[in-house]
């Protein structure tokens, strides 16, 4: 299993969750594909070359630039297809794509 974390420009995130819907690699209705997705607001610090997309935050006492963070976990067949899709749909150039392998996953419960 591979574990994704893409980090995106907040007004892309809806084009990139639309687009794994759409795709049909994340029906986890099966227990297939892709799950455990989640989008989580964070914030990037140091500088831009933008300045525009910067903003100073009180609790850091530091400049940052508000992210948000996808993550999902999927089989490793697919990791390559949904990190394309990510790619296409955040738009070349708008953040960070990680991939890392899980060792090993357990269920609580």
């Amino acid at each position: 299993m591979k574990q994704i974390k893409a980090f995106i420009h907040p007004h892309r995130i809806n084009a990139v969750t639309e687009a794994l819907r759409n795709s049909g690699l994340c029906d986890i209705t099966d227990g297939n594909g892709c799950h455990n997705i989640t989008v989580s607001n964070v914030q990037r610090l140091f500088t831009s070359a933008e300045p525009n997309q910067q903003r100073y935050s009180l609790e850091l006492a530091e400049a940052v630039i508000a992210e948000a963070k996808l993550e999902l976990i999927c089989d490793d067949a697919l990791a390559g297809l949904l990190v394309a899709l990510i790619k296409q749909a955040g738009q070349p150039g708008t953040g960070w794509i990680y991939t890392t392998d899980i060792q090993a996953a357990s269920r609580i419960g």
